[in-house]
């Protein structure tokens, strides 16, 4: 039994470097997109504003704001526990972004080891 090409594939040379063509434009835009987001600054706020974190596409604390109301020498759990929240949720907005950007630029094909 003969295996069959999707249609589109297969077609020699010609083809192929079209395909090559394609995947070295693909790269580059996954790599200015990837600058691009390295640059961006992401925040989270947790505890009804009572603390605000802000990083980099990159993932670097760039600003830690702490309402003085939330500082409680008696409790200082809480505010580690907020500190940590907000940190987690300022992450998973930087990883929910750059998945979903970079979706649109590989068509939502998995380029594994990207990000």
């Amino acid at each position: 039994m003969k295996a069959r090409l999707p249609q589109g594939m297969g077609g020699g040379p010609q083809n192929m470097n079209a395909m090559i063509k394609q995947a070295q434009k693909m790269q580059e835009q996954i790599a200015a997109l990837q600058s691009e987001l390295d640059e961006k600054e992401f925040s989270a706020t947790v505890g009804g504003g009572a603390v605000e974190i802000v990083l980099t596409g990159k993932k670097v604390v760039k600003a830690l704001n702490i309402k003085p109301e939330v500082v409680d020498p008696e409790d200082v759990e809480m505010l580690q526990d907020l500190i940590m929240s907000a940190f987690n949720q300022a992450i998973k907005n930087i990883d929910e972004t750059s998945e979903a950007e970079m979706s649109k630029v590989t068509g939502g094909v998995s380029v594994p080891g990207l990000f």
